[in-house]
């Protein structure tokens, strides 16, 4: 039995020569194992647009399976939109004020437990030195009971004008979020649980589980989370099979992969099993859109992590994606600003020229008259601070050395559903298929 080589070796040698591991690559992912009963009932919810203020849309809109648990939109429409990906539209008798401000995330291997923070700005996240183990933006408002970060950040759409809660005065939750009840005893958790409630087959599936439970919005967000953490595990890819000596990798992919691992630097933030250090970092990417910014605010920025932290250092720093399905669930970067992988790859081999280079025609936005997509593009002193923050180094690469690249990317596709799209939903509402 040959001696075993410590990890720092390793990692060493990975770096040296791009070669990788399971051992280089850490200890292999622990996931959550939910019950079935639980991942069912969490599976209707989540397609089920009961959970919406005007009942017209559900999570499964801006995270459906056939569009890589994404809307493959750049930045999409939640409420006040109609249809899926492309070819979702504005709805004339409901126009919404802007487009949703972020491109929506994938929800791939989610039930790991190495997630643990939530947004491209990790504004949720576990922190054991809260009280109830879970950071968010609610602060000490932020109600208990929720089994996990992942459960917590499942229902905080709902909360949000423009993707699930609807705008002022059009139901009794979009009111509740507009005066600031949101989590209170009778605001619009409670009214939306108490929707649910009132469905026979919801009342029976949660007895099944907790008979003796009231229907709360956390045990609507549990099993969601459940649902999740089932449905979207994908730890199957190519590279896993490789990585387990169970299969090999393409030519092709296997000189992508002494790349990514090597020369082009990506396994510097894109690292471990998921290719995440589920750091944040600013890659210079342009900003487009609407910005994120409070409703009181008047600017166009996404200062990304900053927002959260305070830290100048945190300026246009957001969370490293895992790169699990990243073939499927285009458009990349924290607002869409590229719907093509390649580009957003060239991106990051210098990521300031990109961005002075930068055309929206990149990416890929629905028709919203007025949406005033270009300005944070025109503003030079705003390019400049982006530039400024960029933590990237030049690489340089073939074309062919992309195309490699590009090839060891697709061995991380797994597409893993499991359960699928149901046909109906027990409030008898229209399911997004």
């Amino acid at each position: 039995m040959g001696v075993r080589k410590p990890l720092l070796f390793v990692a060493i040698l990975t770096a040296c020569t791009g070669s990788v591991s399971a051992q280089s690559l850490g200890p292999p992912p622990e996931f959550l194992e939910p019950g079935f009963e639980s991942v069912e009932l969490g599976r209707l919810l989540f397609y089920d647009p009961i959970l919406s203020g005007n009942k017209n849309i559900s999570c499964a809109t801006c995270h459906h399976p056939r569009l890589g648990t994404s809307d493959g939109l750049s930045l999409g429409i939640g409420e006040g939109g109609i249809g899926l990906g492309s070819q979702r539209t504005l709805d004339p008798m409901n126009t919404p004020e802007q487009r949703i401000p972020r491109n929506s995330p994938g929800l791939w291997n989610l039930g790991a437990t190495e997630f643990t923070m939530f947004f491209h700005d990790g504004r949720l996240e576990a922190d054991p030195a809260q009280p109830d183990g879970i950071r968010t933006p609610l602060g000490t408002h932020m109600r208990s009971g929720f089994q996990s970060a992942l459960a917590a950040q499942a229902m905080f759409p709902v909360l949000s004008a423009d993707e699930m809660a609807g705008h002022y005065s059009e139901n009794d939750v979009s009111k509740a979020v507009r005066l600031g009840l949101l989590t209170q005893q009778g605001g619009a958790w409670d009214l939306i649980s108490a929707r649910v409630a009132e469905i026979p087959e919801y009342v029976q599936r949660f007895d099944e589980i907790a008979p003796d439970d009231e229907i709360t919005f956390t045990a609507i967000a549990d099993v969601i989370a459940d649902f999740i953490a089932f449905e979207w595990r994908a730890d199957n890819s190519p590279f896993d099979r490789a990585m387990r000596g169970e299969g090999e990798l393409s030519e092709e992919a296997e000189l992508g992969m002494r790349l990514f691992y090597g020369k082009a630097g990506c396994s510097n933030c894109h690292s471990g099993w998921f290719q995440t250090d589920h750091k944040f970092h600013s890659i210079a990417m342009p900003q487009i859109g609407p910005g994120k910014a409070a409703r009181f605010e008047n600017h166009v920025r996404d200062d990304g992590r900053l927002r959260v932290t305070g830290s100048s250092e945190d300026a246009f720093a957001f969370r490293t994606p895992s790169l699990r399905n990243v073939t499927l669930t285009a458009p990349y970067g924290h607002n869409g600003a590229y719907v093509d992988l390649e580009d957003i790859v060239r991106h990051h081999l210098d990521p300031v020229a990109s961005l002075q280079n930068y055309s929206i025609e990149m990416a890929l936005l629905p028709d919203f008259p007025g949406a005033e997509d270009k300005s944070p593009l025109l503003d030079q002193r705003h390019l400049g601070a982006i530039a400024q923050s960029n933590s990237l180094s030049k690489v340089a690469l073939t074309d062919q050395e992309i195309e490699r690249l590009l090839s060891f990317l697709t061995s991380l596709e797994d597409p893993a559903e499991r359960l699928g799209v149901p046909d109906q939903v027990p409030s008898g509402l229209p399911v997004d298929r």
